[in-house]
């Protein structure tokens, strides 16, 4: 194994952790105003998330800096051709981070109620651009032989990307309600369980789709281990929802988590060894090689990542148990 395709996984890996981690954090905010009916009970939703939210985005952050610095030119053609709808995803989760810090400012039913708005269109739109951004580099966009985008913001918005990000928006939403399960009590854990009991077969249903969609659109399943991948997707969906059923919330937890982990790893694996697929013509389109930096930029990469990186899990874990018990109106705080 060389170090393109060491960075390529790293890239995956970072990306399948930022889903699970933000996936039920976009959640708990989508599910804000349906679950919270009055200011105590939405506070206490936000508490849930509120002391890892921050930390759960550096997996974005490192896997954007990762893609910089190990593939320079995927980094250019993305950011450049997918430009307004990476700053859609920008201005949505710059008004979520925002929405956390003002809305306790101004004891305001109106002041809150705006900001827990906007905690959900932040968390609403970010579940759904993610979903069509990533549907997109498996299906293909207008790239020239040079390696510059030459379509247009519509090209990026077909029904085949819509449906992946109806997908990721289902799961995270899935996902957030179950992880109140694990973090609330009382009123706010039935309404929890009766939206998690909802979204699950919605959620299957879905996947589903975006399966034959996927067959029909892309190569994903001339792979054998995307195809393998995608099948224990279905799995884990199909285990969540009979979990969800038995009121089952730690293990229907991490079989949700499986599910959004095993899809994202089939993206990568339907990729290999590209990193944006061309429509124009297969042989423009980005791969490992054309893409990325020097080798010693890619050594030093690594020699760092492999000092760094524990620092940064074993520091998110410590957060995660602190923070581990459920949260009740009495553990308040604004």
């Amino acid at each position: 194994m060389d170090l393109n395709i060491l960075w390529f996984i790293l890239i995956g890996v970072l990306f399948a952790g930022f889903f699970f981690f933000e996936g039920f954090d976009y959640g708990v905010g989508i599910l804000l105003p349906f679950i919270g009916k009055d200011d105590v009970e939405r506070r206490v939703i936000i508490n849930t998330i509120g002391p890892v939210w921050d930390g759960n985005e550096v997996w974005l952050i490192t896997a954007g800096g990762a893609i910089f610095a190990a593939f320079p030119n995927w980094y250019a053609t993305l950011f450049s051709g997918f430009y307004l709808a990476m700053f859609l995803i920008l201005f949505a989760l710059i008004i979520r981070g925002v929405s956390f810090e003002f809305r306790s400012s101004n004891r305001a039913p109106s002041w809150r109620k705006t900001w827990d708005g906007a905690l959900f269109l932040g968390s609403f739109l970010s579940a759904i651009l993610w979903g069509v951004a990533v549907t997109n580099l498996l299906r293909g966009v207008p790239i020239d032989a040079n390696m510059q985008y030459v379509g247009t913001f519509f090209d990026l918005l077909s029904p085949y990307a819509l449906t992946g990000g109806l997908a990721t928006l289902v799961l995270f939403a899935l996902h957030g309600a179950l992880y109140l399960t694990l973090k609330t009590e009382g009123a706010l854990l039935q309404r929890s369980w009766y939206f998690a009991k909802g979204l699950s077969p919605t959620a299957v249903l879905v996947l589903v789709v975006l399966a034959i969609l996927t067959f029909f659109q892309t190569d994903l399943f001339s792979s054998t281990l995307a195809t393998v991948a995608l099948g224990l997707c279905a799995l884990a969906a199909i285990l969540t929802l009979v979990l969800v059923m038995k009121e089952q919330s730690g293990k229907a937890f991490i079989t949700s988590s499986l599910t959004i982990v095993t899809l994202v790893a089939s993206v990568f694996l339907g990729l290999f060894p590209r990193v944006m697929v061309s429509s124009l013509n297969p042989e423009w389109s980005l791969h490992i090689y054309n893409a990325s930096s020097s080798p010693y930029t890619l050594k030093i990469m690594s020699i760092v990542a492999l000092t760094l990186v524990p620092v940064v899990l074993a520091y998110q874990a410590w957060t995660y148990w602190v923070f581990r018990k459920r949260v009740t109106a009495r553990d308040i705080h604004y």
